[in-house]
């Protein structure tokens, strides 16, 4: 989606309310928000549970305002007044109509709200809000791109349950999909599937029961598994040579030209990083920030269009 920009007060108000800027990156396993002055000077940072919108607005906000109280108790400030703050977000189901329209509705007063993609804060945050691609891969995976005429791409992103290729909650899945078949006997018994079994639990009842529960997050916890095994395992081995290469494929339909430095973001898409092939790697640069640098990025954007 096209940033969305909420102004309660209307322009004039936000702006002589605005005080404090928060940025922050909303997604499936976690929260973390970055809580500056107006001159753009980091204050404090704040981290709470997820707040993905697909997880519910309710969720969202509580786990946004809990981050945000501890971003303000590390910047020495007793308390927040929603009404000054200016927030960039960067959230995971921004996409989706209904969720945003929930999400906003029950927004706690805010001066401005400036709401986006967690993809596109990240290529802000990835490349100091200028052109770029970046291709981020933890809980699930996305690649977004900001071109030089200032387009956008959007490649993957689906979800978890269908899609996300090459993310934790993907090789999650995979290999979860795998110790059921071992324990069918229809798939070699290895040391992925035990420790999946460790996990889950080992007989078909217990693994039933973690699945009906577990979520996003749930399988995404699998991932370090997948990791833990790859050097003694072959089915683990092979995920992650398979997620390597849904990764590559996703950076070659972002910028098939290869004109945009390319950023890895996200804690599954650096660990495969050294796996990458030498036409990839090739293309990639350091990130300067994170997805809450780059919500705080869009937030000021956002005051800046208000200003002119």
């Amino acid at each position: 989606m096209n940033t969305t920009t909420l102004c309660p007060l209307g322009a004039d108000s936000a702006l002589a309310s605005t005080r404090f800027l928060l940025g922050v990156d909303g997604g499936g396993t976690g929260t973390r928000v970055r809580l500056s002055d107006l001159q753009g000077q980091c204050l404090g940072q704040g981290e709470a549970g997820p707040s993905a919108l697909g997880q519910g607005a309710e969720q969202a906000w509580r786990h946004i305002q809990q981050a945000a109280q501890q971003a303000a108790l590390n910047a020495g400030l007793p308390a927040l007044d929603w009404s000054q703050m200016a927030v960039g977000l960067g959230m995971s189901g921004s996409s989706v109509t209904h969720l945003v329209e929930a999400f906003m509705a029950q927004q706690p007063g805010c001066a401005l709200l400036a709401l986006d993609s967690d993809g596109f804060t990240t290529v802000l945050g990835a490349h100091g809000g200028q052109a770029g691609a970046v291709v981020a891969a933890g809980t699930g995976s996305i690649g977004e791109a900001l071109r030089r005429d200032g387009s956008r791409a959007c490649i993957s992103g689906w979800g978890w349950i269908c899609g996300d290729e090459g993310s934790g909650a993907w090789l999650g899945l995979k290999a979860m999909r795998h110790a059921q078949q071992a324990m069918d006997g229809r798939a070699v018994v290895g040391t992925l599937a035990r420790a999946v079994w460790a996990v889950a639990g080992h007989d078909r009842e217990a693994v039933l029961a973690w699945c009906a529960q577990a979520g996003q997050a749930g399988y995404a916890s699998l991932a370090p598994v997948v990791f833990e095994h790859r050097g003694g395992d072959g089915m683990a081995a092979a995920l992650v040579q398979e997620a390597v290469i849904e990764l590559e494929r996703l950076a070659m339909a972002l910028d098939p030209a290869g004109d945009l430095p390319l950023a890895l973001c996200g804690s599954v898409a650096l660990r495969l990083a050294p796996d990458f092939s030498g036409t990839i790697a090739g293309r990639c640069v350091s990130p300067q920030g994170d997805s809450a640098d780059g919500a705080l990025h869009l937030v000021r954007s956002a005051l800046q269009r208000l200003r002119t």
